[in-house]
Protein backbone atom coordinates (compact mmCIF):
# COMPACT_ATOMS: atom_id res chain seq x y z
CA UNK A 1 0.00 0.00 0.00
CA UNK A 2 3.07 2.35 0.71
CA UNK A 3 4.65 1.51 -2.53
CA UNK A 4 1.29 2.41 -4.54
CA UNK A 5 0.69 5.59 -2.48
CA UNK A 6 4.79 6.65 -3.42
CA UNK A 7 3.72 5.73 -7.32
CA UNK A 8 0.42 7.90 -7.06
CA UNK A 9 0.30 10.20 -3.92
CA UNK A 10 -3.34 11.14 -3.67
CA UNK A 11 -4.33 14.28 -1.08
CA UNK A 12 -5.57 12.47 1.75
CA UNK A 13 -7.57 15.22 3.27
CA UNK A 14 -9.74 15.26 0.21
CA UNK A 15 -10.10 11.51 0.16
CA UNK A 16 -12.07 12.29 3.78
CA UNK A 17 -14.57 14.76 2.48
CA UNK A 18 -18.06 14.71 3.13
CA UNK A 19 -21.13 14.74 0.25
CA UNK A 20 -21.34 19.00 2.13
CA UNK A 21 -17.72 19.69 1.96
CA UNK A 22 -17.46 18.29 -1.94
CA UNK A 23 -21.31 20.21 -2.57
CA UNK A 24 -19.49 23.52 -1.33
CA UNK A 25 -16.34 23.24 -2.72
CA UNK A 26 -18.09 22.40 -6.01
CA UNK A 27 -20.58 25.54 -5.86
CA UNK A 28 -17.82 27.73 -5.27
CA UNK A 29 -16.56 27.58 -8.59
CA UNK A 30 -20.18 26.74 -10.57
CA UNK A 31 -21.94 29.47 -9.22
CA UNK A 32 -19.67 31.93 -10.63
CA UNK A 33 -20.87 31.09 -13.89
CA UNK A 34 -24.34 30.22 -13.87
CA UNK A 35 -27.19 32.48 -13.52
CA UNK A 36 -28.96 32.96 -9.92
CA UNK A 37 -32.46 30.86 -11.28
CA UNK A 38 -29.71 27.77 -11.97
CA UNK A 39 -27.85 28.32 -8.50
CA UNK A 40 -31.59 28.22 -6.63
CA UNK A 41 -32.32 24.83 -8.79
CA UNK A 42 -29.20 23.30 -7.77
CA UNK A 43 -29.81 24.60 -4.26
CA UNK A 44 -33.11 23.15 -3.54
CA UNK A 45 -31.70 19.57 -5.19
CA UNK A 46 -29.45 20.38 -2.72
CA UNK A 47 -31.22 20.38 0.05
CA UNK A 48 -33.21 17.15 -1.17
CA UNK A 49 -29.89 15.14 -0.52
CA UNK A 50 -30.20 15.54 3.08
CA UNK A 51 -29.77 12.24 3.91
CA UNK A 52 -26.19 12.18 2.23
CA UNK A 53 -24.84 15.31 3.90
CA UNK A 54 -22.44 13.75 6.63
CA UNK A 55 -21.63 10.84 4.50
CA UNK A 56 -17.69 10.36 3.00
CA UNK A 57 -18.15 11.06 -0.88
CA UNK A 58 -16.12 8.78 -2.04
CA UNK A 59 -17.37 6.01 0.42
CA UNK A 60 -21.28 6.41 -1.30
CA UNK A 61 -22.57 3.47 -3.06
CA UNK A 62 -25.22 3.34 -6.25
CA UNK A 63 -27.89 2.70 -3.41
CA UNK A 64 -27.21 5.84 -1.30
CA UNK A 65 -27.96 7.99 -4.56
CA UNK A 66 -31.06 5.72 -5.49
CA UNK A 67 -32.85 6.15 -2.01
CA UNK A 68 -32.50 10.12 -2.68
CA UNK A 69 -34.69 9.47 -5.71
CA UNK A 70 -36.54 7.24 -4.19
CA UNK A 71 -37.58 8.49 -0.75
CA UNK A 72 -37.92 12.42 -1.52
CA UNK A 73 -41.10 12.79 -2.94
CA UNK A 74 -40.39 15.06 -5.51
CA UNK A 75 -42.06 15.03 -9.26
CA UNK A 76 -39.77 13.43 -12.45
CA UNK A 77 -38.48 17.07 -13.53
CA UNK A 78 -37.20 17.88 -9.88
CA UNK A 79 -35.76 14.34 -9.64
CA UNK A 80 -33.86 14.70 -13.49
CA UNK A 81 -32.11 17.97 -11.49
CA UNK A 82 -31.15 16.15 -8.70
CA UNK A 83 -29.41 14.00 -10.84
CA UNK A 84 -27.76 16.18 -12.93
CA UNK A 85 -26.36 17.61 -9.48
CA UNK A 86 -25.42 13.86 -8.99
CA UNK A 87 -23.43 14.17 -12.79
CA UNK A 88 -21.80 17.39 -11.53
CA UNK A 89 -20.30 16.49 -7.92
CA UNK A 90 -19.01 13.33 -9.55
CA UNK A 91 -17.49 15.22 -12.25
CA UNK A 92 -16.28 17.79 -9.77
CA UNK A 93 -14.67 14.40 -7.92
CA UNK A 94 -12.97 12.05 -10.29
CA UNK A 95 -11.00 15.31 -11.03
CA UNK A 96 -9.85 16.21 -8.05
CA UNK A 97 -9.27 13.04 -6.80
CA UNK A 98 -11.81 12.63 -4.54
CA UNK A 99 -13.64 9.50 -5.77
CA UNK A 100 -12.30 7.24 -8.65
CA UNK A 101 -15.84 5.60 -9.49
CA UNK A 102 -18.97 7.71 -11.20
CA UNK A 103 -22.15 5.89 -9.29
CA UNK A 104 -24.37 8.88 -10.67
CA UNK A 105 -24.47 7.71 -13.81
CA UNK A 106 -26.35 4.66 -12.56
CA UNK A 107 -28.75 6.13 -11.07
CA UNK A 108 -32.30 5.38 -12.61
CA UNK A 109 -35.26 8.62 -12.50
CA UNK A 110 -36.70 7.00 -15.74
CA UNK A 111 -39.16 4.79 -13.57
CA UNK A 112 -40.65 7.71 -12.09
CA UNK A 113 -41.32 9.89 -15.51
CA UNK A 114 -45.47 8.72 -15.39
CA UNK A 115 -45.76 9.16 -11.84
CA UNK A 116 -44.35 10.80 -8.58
CA UNK A 117 -42.67 8.78 -5.60
CA UNK A 118 -44.87 8.64 -2.65
CA UNK A 119 -47.21 10.03 -5.32
CA UNK A 120 -50.33 12.11 -3.00
CA UNK A 121 -53.50 13.19 -5.92
CA UNK A 122 -52.53 17.10 -5.37
CA UNK A 123 -56.10 17.91 -5.85
CA UNK A 124 -58.29 21.07 -4.61
CA UNK A 125 -59.82 20.83 -0.88
CA UNK A 126 -63.76 20.43 -1.57
CA UNK A 127 -65.66 22.59 0.62
CA UNK A 128 -66.44 20.18 3.33
CA UNK A 129 -62.68 20.00 3.96
CA UNK A 130 -62.47 23.62 4.02
CA UNK A 131 -65.48 23.75 6.43
CA UNK A 132 -63.55 21.06 8.64
CA UNK A 133 -60.58 23.36 8.67
CA UNK A 134 -62.62 26.27 9.87
CA UNK A 135 -64.49 24.35 12.40
CA UNK A 136 -60.99 24.11 13.68
CA UNK A 137 -59.70 27.74 13.48
CA UNK A 138 -59.25 27.84 16.68
CA UNK A 139 -56.37 26.41 16.77
CA UNK A 140 -53.39 28.17 15.05
CA UNK A 141 -51.62 25.42 13.28
CA UNK A 142 -55.07 24.92 11.78
CA UNK A 143 -54.98 28.72 10.42
CA UNK A 144 -51.98 28.10 8.76
CA UNK A 145 -53.33 25.54 5.91
CA UNK A 146 -56.28 27.92 5.80
CA UNK A 147 -53.77 31.11 5.11
CA UNK A 148 -51.97 28.93 2.45
CA UNK A 149 -55.87 28.35 0.95
CA UNK A 150 -56.79 31.88 1.02
CA UNK A 151 -53.10 33.27 -0.13
CA UNK A 152 -52.26 30.61 -3.28
CA UNK A 153 -48.43 30.92 -2.12
CA UNK A 154 -46.31 28.30 -2.50
CA UNK A 155 -45.74 26.74 1.42
CA UNK A 156 -42.19 27.58 1.22
CA UNK A 157 -42.75 31.56 0.68
CA UNK A 158 -44.63 31.58 3.74
CA UNK A 159 -42.57 29.61 6.30
CA UNK A 160 -40.04 31.75 5.29
CA UNK A 161 -41.94 34.81 5.62
CA UNK A 162 -40.69 37.60 7.69
CA UNK A 163 -42.53 39.96 9.98
CA UNK A 164 -40.75 43.25 8.61
CA UNK A 165 -42.31 42.20 5.32
CA UNK A 166 -46.16 42.16 6.34
CA UNK A 167 -48.23 44.92 6.10
CA UNK A 168 -51.12 44.22 8.15
CA UNK A 169 -52.58 47.48 7.92
CA UNK A 170 -52.18 47.30 4.28
CA UNK A 171 -53.30 43.39 3.50
CA UNK A 172 -51.10 42.42 1.88
CA UNK A 173 -47.12 41.02 2.37
CA UNK A 174 -43.83 40.70 -0.13
CA UNK A 175 -42.52 37.23 -0.91
CA UNK A 176 -38.71 38.77 -1.53
CA UNK A 177 -37.46 35.24 -2.00
CA UNK A 178 -39.16 32.97 -4.25
CA UNK A 179 -38.86 29.36 -6.55
CA UNK A 180 -39.17 31.60 -9.37
CA UNK A 181 -38.59 35.48 -10.52
CA UNK A 182 -41.93 35.72 -10.79
CA UNK A 183 -42.90 35.17 -7.94
CA UNK A 184 -41.40 37.95 -6.16
CA UNK A 185 -44.55 39.91 -5.47
CA UNK A 186 -47.47 41.57 -3.30
CA UNK A 187 -49.92 38.98 -1.85
CA UNK A 188 -53.08 40.28 -0.59
CA UNK A 189 -54.40 39.25 2.96
CA UNK A 190 -58.09 38.68 2.35
CA UNK A 191 -60.76 39.63 5.74
CA UNK A 192 -61.41 36.58 7.23
CA UNK A 193 -57.82 35.40 7.51
CA UNK A 194 -56.33 38.76 8.63
CA UNK A 195 -56.80 37.83 12.18
CA UNK A 196 -54.86 35.06 12.09
CA UNK A 197 -52.27 36.59 10.27
CA UNK A 198 -52.31 39.28 13.67
CA UNK A 199 -52.34 36.48 16.51
CA UNK A 200 -49.01 35.16 14.79
CA UNK A 201 -47.51 38.32 14.28
CA UNK A 202 -48.16 38.97 18.03
CA UNK A 203 -47.50 35.75 19.48
CA UNK A 204 -43.84 35.47 19.35
CA UNK A 205 -42.70 39.51 20.03
CA UNK A 206 -38.42 38.29 19.59
CA UNK A 207 -39.03 36.00 16.59
CA UNK A 208 -38.17 37.02 13.27
CA UNK A 209 -40.66 35.30 11.26
CA UNK A 210 -44.18 35.43 11.04
CA UNK A 211 -44.63 31.61 11.57
CA UNK A 212 -42.77 30.07 14.34
CA UNK A 213 -42.43 26.43 16.19
CA UNK A 214 -44.01 26.04 19.96
CA UNK A 215 -40.31 27.41 20.99
CA UNK A 216 -40.18 30.14 18.89
CA UNK A 217 -37.58 28.84 15.87
CA UNK A 218 -38.08 28.62 12.69
CA UNK A 219 -39.94 26.99 10.07
CA UNK A 220 -38.02 24.29 8.15
CA UNK A 221 -40.09 22.49 5.60
CA UNK A 222 -39.60 18.95 6.55
CA UNK A 223 -40.55 19.78 10.38
CA UNK A 224 -43.56 21.81 9.05
CA UNK A 225 -44.84 19.02 6.82
CA UNK A 226 -44.06 16.04 9.20
CA UNK A 227 -44.72 17.30 12.91
CA UNK A 228 -47.88 19.64 11.81
CA UNK A 229 -49.63 19.37 8.57
CA UNK A 230 -49.28 15.60 8.14
CA UNK A 231 -50.85 14.82 11.50
CA UNK A 232 -53.96 17.59 11.34
CA UNK A 233 -54.86 16.24 8.24
CA UNK A 234 -54.62 12.88 9.28
CA UNK A 235 -56.83 14.05 12.48
CA UNK A 236 -59.29 15.22 9.89
CA UNK A 237 -58.92 12.23 7.56
CA UNK A 238 -57.87 14.40 4.89
CA UNK A 239 -55.47 13.62 2.50
CA UNK A 240 -54.15 16.28 0.89
CA UNK A 241 -50.14 18.09 1.06
CA UNK A 242 -49.64 21.82 1.61
CA UNK A 243 -49.50 22.32 -2.00
CA UNK A 244 -53.13 21.33 -2.66
CA UNK A 245 -53.62 24.47 -0.67
CA UNK A 246 -52.17 26.77 -3.52
CA UNK A 247 -54.89 24.45 -6.04
CA UNK A 248 -57.60 25.37 -3.79
CA UNK A 249 -56.74 28.65 -3.81
CA UNK A 250 -56.41 29.28 -7.97
CA UNK A 251 -59.64 27.07 -8.12
CA UNK A 252 -61.52 28.87 -5.42
CA UNK A 253 -60.44 32.05 -7.53
CA UNK A 254 -61.41 31.18 -10.65
CA UNK A 255 -65.06 29.76 -9.68
CA UNK A 256 -65.12 33.20 -8.51
CA UNK A 257 -64.58 35.06 -11.95
CA UNK A 258 -61.87 36.85 -10.87
CA UNK A 259 -59.98 37.99 -13.66
CA UNK A 260 -57.02 35.72 -14.87
CA UNK A 261 -54.36 38.24 -14.45
CA UNK A 262 -55.29 39.22 -11.15
CA UNK A 263 -54.82 35.15 -10.52
CA UNK A 264 -51.48 35.42 -12.18
CA UNK A 265 -50.01 38.21 -10.32
CA UNK A 266 -51.68 37.10 -6.81
CA UNK A 267 -50.14 33.15 -7.42
CA UNK A 268 -47.16 34.42 -8.93
CA UNK A 269 -47.56 32.80 -12.49
CA UNK A 270 -47.12 36.24 -14.51
CA UNK A 271 -44.59 34.37 -16.35
CA UNK A 272 -47.37 33.20 -18.30
CA UNK A 273 -48.68 36.50 -18.73
CA UNK A 274 -49.88 37.55 -22.59
CA UNK A 275 -47.31 40.50 -23.05
CA UNK A 276 -49.85 42.87 -23.04
CA UNK A 277 -50.63 41.77 -19.41
CA UNK A 278 -47.40 42.36 -18.70
CA UNK A 279 -46.76 45.60 -20.40
CA UNK A 280 -50.36 47.80 -19.15
CA UNK A 281 -51.07 45.81 -15.97
CA UNK A 282 -50.66 47.84 -13.25
CA UNK A 283 -52.38 46.67 -10.36
CA UNK A 284 -52.55 48.41 -6.79
CA UNK A 285 -52.51 46.35 -3.75
CA UNK A 286 -56.51 47.06 -2.78
CA UNK A 287 -57.48 45.86 -6.29
CA UNK A 288 -55.39 42.40 -4.95
CA UNK A 289 -56.99 42.64 -1.79
CA UNK A 290 -60.41 42.46 -3.17
CA UNK A 291 -59.91 40.12 -5.65
CA UNK A 292 -58.93 37.59 -2.62
CA UNK A 293 -61.92 38.87 -0.55
CA UNK A 294 -64.52 37.05 -3.28
CA UNK A 295 -63.26 33.90 -2.44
Amino acid sequence: MLADYNNNPFDTKAAKMTFSEVFEAWSKRKYQTISKSNINGYNASYKACHSLYNKIFKDLKLADLQNVIDDCGKNYPTLKKIKILFNQLYDYAIKNDICNKDYSTFVDVAQYKNKNPNKYDRNKFDKSEVDKLWELSEDKYYQIALMLIYNGVRVSELLDLKKENVHLDEQYFDVISSKTENGIRKVPIADKVLPFYKTWFDSCPDCEYLLHTDDGKHFLYRNYYDSYFTPLMKQLGIDKTPHCCRHTCVSMMTEAGIAPTLIKLIIGHSGAMSLTEKVYTHIDVKELVNAINQI
